[in-house]
């Protein structure tokens, strides 16, 4: 009984955690109504996280004094995979937003676990079976058939330059996945994931100064609302939610459980955004899960 309550809890905590990770898109595409331009949104993003970090961090740190220092080499490791992971990473999906609608990143973002099988297949050496093929096969076809319908429809300018920011989100978030494997093990989840957040948030900053600088305090009330709300529920709250999730249902289910990311974006984006819902949209979903579904198991077995 001890062990099925357990499970239950993890499992609530993965789904709240993809329901969190589901609504980044939606504030995006929200705030940008208000005229903020990406990198002014993000900055505020990472400012409005950077104290829940470091509270947790500092919590931990005095909660746990025999918790051991992290060595100057791995320091350097961390701060560049947090580089990698969050601020290139969320930049180009910032930029991609531009150009896309919500639900369609959200798809198209959720194929990071197909990059992370092809890099750990070209750079780690690390077979690729049969079925693993046939997956990134059904994937790809996935995301053909989810994109056939935008095309026809002429409804978003420059969805070729926006697909290609948000693939090369997925694929830059999936090095940060690789390099972050041993990271992980050696300096612990919460840790770990803290300060690579918070890492992402000076050059975040400078960027920020060398394209306005860092004019982000001159835009109306709601952009500060949706930008607090994107910290607490599409940032802090998911990332620490998912930790804990896999920590009672393991990395596997985590990610089956997951999988529901794309159908929250989907709804919450007809809801919110008012973004309309098309019959190739929810089969390229289908096959995008399938195919993400088939990687992520047999990975696992």
């Amino acid at each position: 009984m001890a062990d099925r309550t357990k499970y239950l809890i993890g499992a609530l905590l993965v789904f709240g955690a993809a329901f969190g990770f589901a609504l980044k898109g939606i504030f995006i595409k929200s705030a940008y109504q208000y005229g903020i331009d990406s990198i002014s949104l993000l900055s505020l993003r990472f400012l409005f996280s950077a104290p829940f970090y470091l509270f947790i961090v500092f919590r931990k740190r005095y909660k746990e004094e025999s918790h051991p220092a992290i060595a100057p080499k791995r320091w350097l490791y961390v701060v560049l995979v947090g580089f990698i992971g969050y601020y290139v990473s969320a930049y180009v999906n910032f930029l991609g937003l531009e150009y896309l609608s919500a639900s369609l990143e959200r798809i198209l973002l959720f194929i990071y676990p197909t990059f992370v099988l092809l890099i750990n297949a070209f750079l780690v050496k690390r077979k690729v079976t049969g079925l693993q093929w046939l997956a990134l096969l059904i994937t790809y076809a996935g995301i053909a058939v989810a994109f056939m319908k935008h095309f026809e429809a002429h409804q978003q300018k420059n969805i070729a330059l926006g697909a290609f920011l948000v693939i090369l989100s997925g694929l830059t978030y999936s090095f940060y996945l690789v390099g972050s494997d041993k990271l992980i093990a050696k300096v612990g989840t919460t840790r770990f994931t803290s300060w690579a957040m918070l890492a992402a948030l000076v050059p975040t900053l400078i960027h920020s100064f060398f394209y306005n600088r860092l004019a982000i305090f001159n835009f109306t009330t709601e952009v500060y609302l949706i930008a607090l709300s994107m910290a607490i529920f599409s940032t802090v709250l998911p990332t620490f939610m998912f930790s804990a999730g896999i920590k009672r249902v393991g990395s596997a289910n985590a990610s089956i459980i997951a999988s529901i990311g794309p159908i929250f974006t989907i709804v919450l984006a007809t809801v919110f955004l008012q973004e309309p819902i098309w019959i190739e949209q929810i089969i390229g979903t289908v096959l995008v899960l399938t195919g993400v579904f088939l990687v992520s198991w047999k990975g696992k077995k």
